[in-house]
């Protein structure tokens, strides 16, 4: 039984102007199912007046192919997502399964001034740091911003891409680092 079923909720389709409040049970459930989402890590970075920011994050995916685009999800109490509303290009840096410490770092175990410090970080000539090991690097031109609930979607347009052969990328699941498995049995029984 899914959990709308469960406390008796029946779907509507809401106006396109109101954003409502999940029952705390759809709340709970929804957030248990996306813990189980495998993602891959990234560290979006960003420059501002001179200022360099980054931070870890998995809600990130490709929107187009034409134009080459991506989306981004931040929270709207981090500082990375002020930076972006001004900032008019950012990274998306996709760090590879040996990253974990990186990860850890931009997600605030390290101070932001001291973040960038690692000699792996270089900077692109569009003003913003990149991450030289990465399994892959995305620089976006911002192209918009959408408000919704707690966090705004980014779109941002490809503008330069790096990516690394040689490399696994680092996935997040469950509370988790893990890998992908590329060596999945063709032969299912």
């Amino acid at each position: 039984m899914s959990a709308t079923a469960s406390i008796g909720v029946v779907p509507t389709a809401a106006p396109k102007s109101a954003v409502t409040l999940a029952h705390p049970m759809i709340s709970d459930a929804f957030r248990s199912i996306m813990r189980r989402f495998p993602a891959t890590v990234t560290v979006i970075s960003a420059c501002r007046n001179g200022a360099d920011h980054g931070m870890t994050a998995t809600a990130v995916t490709s929107l187009s192919m034409e134009p080459p685009s991506l989306v981004i999800c931040l929270n709207n109490r981090t500082y990375l997502h002020d930076m972006l509303l001004e900032a008019p290009e950012f990274a998306v840096n996709v760090l590879t399964d040996r990253q974990v410490a990186v990860s850890e770092g931009f997600s605030g175990k390290v101070a932001p001034e001291l973040r960038f410090d690692s000699s792996e970080w270089v900077r692109h000539g569009r003003g913003m740091m990149v991450l030289e090991t990465a399994h892959a690097s995305v620089v976006c031109r911002r192209m918009g911003a959408v408000p919704y609930g707690t966090h705004t979607i980014f779109i941002g347009q490809v503008i330069d891409t790096r990516l690394s052969e040689a490399t696994v990328p680092l996935m997040y699941e469950n509370a988790s680092y893990c890998a992908p498995r590329h060596a999945l049995s063709t032969s299912q029984s």
